[in-house]
């Protein structure tokens, strides 16, 4: 039987553990920032990022800087948001380490799984919405802007912008995840989710409506993967179920 004061101590050595681990998941992310600016540096980085914008401008345009200092934070900004995305499967390492020895056997065939394709589905959406959906909304837009205006964006509303597509399309790619935890906790079975399938496909559009900008394209890029993964869920879920159950829920 243990005691109070036992108890106290595996408390606080959780806590040092949390600790430790915290750490080593910040440490991960300096690391890669500093790599980041050493090579290729804040400046390209963020000329890489503005590259889909400037190709849909005038030849010879550029974008503006309206605040003192947005030419030396807006860059930093992009660099330090980059380095925590190249440097997320070592947090979400960390944080695996710290809860795996705490889970059973079944859990981890679940956990495990889940956390490397939630983090490969997240990047996806981010190199899906970057090389696919910017190019084409920009051109969009620039076909329908008046001859009389003169496009000139600013750096900082333009990173606005691009970060908040980014995290759109990153969490709009994890439908599949959200589908197999839905099914695994009972929550929902796989039949039901096809029944409803037409109004996932109607909800789908209303999200992309929601989170993207007021164009056609914008709408359609967003929705139609999202459909796409929503059946992905479908056809995985059945599978993740029977890696994961417990030997007693078998019984």
């Amino acid at each position: 039987m243990s005691t109070p004061n036992q108890g106290e101590e595996t408390f606080i050595s959780h806590l040092i553990e949390l600790r430790d681990r915290l750490v080593k998941a910040a440490i991960g992310v300096a690391i890669m920032c500093i790599g980041l600016m050493l090579w290729p540096g804040p400046s390209r980085i963020y000329d890489i990022i503005a590259e889909p914008m400037i190709a849909s401008l005038p030849v010879g345009s550029k974008m503006i800087a309206t605040g003192v200092v947005s030419p030396f934070l807006v860059p930093m900004k992009v660099t330090l948001v980059i380095a925590i995305i190249l440097a997320l499967p070592w947090v979400l390492y960390q944080l695996w380490a710290f809860v795996a020895p705490g889970l059973y056997a079944h859990e981890k065939r679940l956990i495990a799984p889940l956390v490397i394709s939630s983090s490969v589905l997240f990047m996806a959406g981010v190199a899906f919405c970057y090389f696919l959906v910017f190019g084409r909304v920009f051109h969009f837009i620039a076909e329908f802007s008046p001859t009389s205006i003169a496009v000139t964006p600013d750096i900082e509303n333009y990173l606005d912008f691009v970060m908040s597509m980014c995290l759109a399309f990153g969490a709009a790619f994890e439908v599949p995840v959200v589908v197999v935890i839905l099914v695994r906790m009972g929550l929902v079975s796989v039949a039901k989710l096809k029944e409803i399938r037409p109004y996932a496909v109607v909800g789908a559009f209303v999200v992309a409506a929601i989170v993207t900008p007021p164009d056609a394209v914008s709408m359609f890029s967003l929705a139609i993967p999202m459909c796409l993964l929503f059946e992905l869920g479908l056809l995985v879920a059945p599978m993740f179920v029977r890696l994961s159950t417990a030997p007693e829920e078998k019984a």
